[in-house]
C-alpha cells in the first residue's frame, strides 16, 4: 500500500500544556489528535514521542526503543488525574507480534 501520509509541524495554541514549542506529525490522524489535545480543557499535559521504552523484539531478540506517539495527562470522568500512552496507527501498519512486545514493555 502506498504511503501518502501528510507530515508537518504542529505549533500549539495552548503552549503551557506542551514542554516544547512544536511537534512533528507523521499522519493526518496524529495532527488531528494534536489539535484535540491542544483544545481539550480536560487534557492538562501532552507530548509527542517524548518518552522511550526499551523492549525486546521477537524478530531479532534484540533490545530496541519504543517511542509511543503520545503521552497525555488528563482529568478523567471520575475527576481523577490520569496518565496514558497512546499509539496512533492504521491497521495495515500494525505488526501484532512486534507491537505486542512494545505494549508489554510499556
Amino acid at each position: 500500500m502506498k504511503n501518502t501520509a501528510i507530515k508537518g509541524k504542529y505549533t500549539p495554541k495552548n503552549y503551557r500544556k506542551l514542554d516544547k514549542k512544536s511537534c512533528i506529525y507523521r499522519s493526518m490522524w496524529e495532527r488531528r489528535f494534536m489539535l484535540y489535545c491542544d483544545r481539550n480543557p480536560y487534557i492538562l499535559e501532552w507530548n509527542s514521542e517524548s518518552i522511550h521504552i526499551p523492549y525486546t523484539s521477537p524478530k531479532d531478540n534484540k533490545t530496541h526503543n519504543y517511542y509511543p506517539d503520545f503521552y497525555i495527562k488528563y482529568i478523567g470522568v471520575n475527576g481523577q488525574v490520569t496518565e496514558k500512552i497512546i499509539e496512533i496507527k492504521p491497521k495495515w501498519q500494525s505488526k501484532w507480534s512486534v507491537n505486542r512486545a512494545k505494549w508489554r514493555a510499556a
